[in-house]
């Protein structure tokens, strides 16, 4: 039988957290998505969500966003083979071409809505789990030494194994707060530390001279995104494994920091990559490279969250401690079952897709007015 999308429906969902969460100099109260499902002519149902916080990487808002897979996505989309990805994601690239986000969010809808016509976990799909456990990253943010120590603390007696220090309101407060929380957990967890595009890489390198002795696993991002050569000095001379974040936008760009040899370790989330199948080929490229790859973003909801687990368990080349740890940040969830991520690690879940059920009441509660 050939599937056919019959209804595509979004929801631009305004999801509160759980107090105020400051990063790279901005404030939230609340993380503002785009959630997408896809009806086939047999019923079946695939949904996704993104979270385009990461101006950086995904232009537009989360309205913005949810307009153009009206508008301009959604349209064009009835009646086309929901599992055919390669040909969507072409029709998609020429219908959005300045907005990846909304064509990312629809290929995850439509990768999820294939792996549950198979009946099989998304994972399945991919080509099957390289684990069957995952591990998350806690975090950490620009607090004074003696709460970064409290909330370093509470991570490890939680059952987390790794967390990112948040730094870039000034070296000397950073310093300060890296040896607070490597005393407060001894060797127990790896530690990386994130400037959030804050620093430069001069600014960077005297940093790595005043906590290299804290044993940092990575340093993310030291430098300006576009700053490859920045990030090359930081690796070479900093003495701390460098991560590009922001400088990884796309497969492109994968490619550029790879040539400049701008980094020990990358990362991307599904969304940056431009959705699900495209993040996998990126996960081969950086492994070819010989370059692991943090998994993940900050604020994602259920939907997001359980796909990057689901991409990062295919994987050997995924660094334990992902950082898809949004469900941990937000007061709820828009599916019928609250992902529970809280101890720092979960068995992979075995239903058909994403294994969940968007909830309409959730949907309808939190709708961003």
């Amino acid at each position: 039988m050939n599937l056919k999308i019959e209804r595509v429906e979004v929801f631009a969902v305004a999801m509160p957290l759980m107090g105020n969460f400051r990063s790279a100099g901005v404030t939230k109260q609340a993380t503002k998505c785009v959630v997408v499902r896809l009806t086939a002519s047999d019923g079946t149902v695939g949904i996704s969500s993104i979270e385009p916080s990461a101006v950086v990487k995904s232009p537009g808002t989360a309205a913005d966003l949810a307009v153009a897979i009206r508008e301009r996505i959604a349209p064009a989309l009835i009646g086309l083979d929901p599992t055919n990805i390669n040909r969507l994601i072409a029709l998609m690239d020429g219908l959005t071409p300045t907005q990846p986000g909304a064509a990312a969010a629809v290929e995850m809808a439509c990768v999820e809505l294939a792996a549950r016509s198979q009946g099989v976990p998304l994972y399945t799909y991919l080509g099957g789990a390289a684990h069957t456990e995952v591990l998350f990253n806690g975090w950490i943010g620009e607090l004074p030494p003696d709460e970064a120590a409290t909330e370093a603390r509470r991570w490890l007696k939680a059952g987390f194994r790794s967390a990112k220090i948040k730094v870039g309101g000034g070296i000397e407060a950073d310093r300060d707060r890296v040896a607070a929380v490597r005393d407060a957990v001894g060797n127990a967890m790896k530690l990386r530390i994130d400037a959030n595009l804050q620093y430069d890489a001069d600014t960077s390198l005297k940093l790595c001279r005043m906590v290299k002795p804290y044993d940092l696993q990575l340093f993310e991002q030291p430098a300006h995104l576009r700053d490859l050569d920045g990030l090359a000095r930081v690796r070479r001379e900093g003495g701390i494994p460098v991560m590009a974040d922001e400088s990884v936008s796309d497969h492109a760009s994968l490619i550029a920091v790879i040539k400049a040899g701008a980094a020990d370790y990358v990362k991307f989330g599904i969304k940056q990559a431009g959705g699900i199948l495209r993040a996998s080929r990126m996960l081969a490229t950086a492994e070819a490279a010989g370059i692991p790859v943090v998994i993940g973003h900050g604020f994602g909801l259920d939907p997001s969250t359980l796909a990057e687990i689901m991409l990062a368990a295919t994987s050997r080349n995924v660094l334990p401690g992902l950082e898809c740890v949004g469900p941990l940040k937000v007061v709820d969830t828009v599916a019928t079952t609250r992902l529970d991520i809280s101890s720092g690690s979960m068995p992979l879940p075995d239903g058909p897709g994403l294994g969940i059920t968007l909830d309409d009441s959730k949907l309808q509660q939190y709708r961003m007015r």
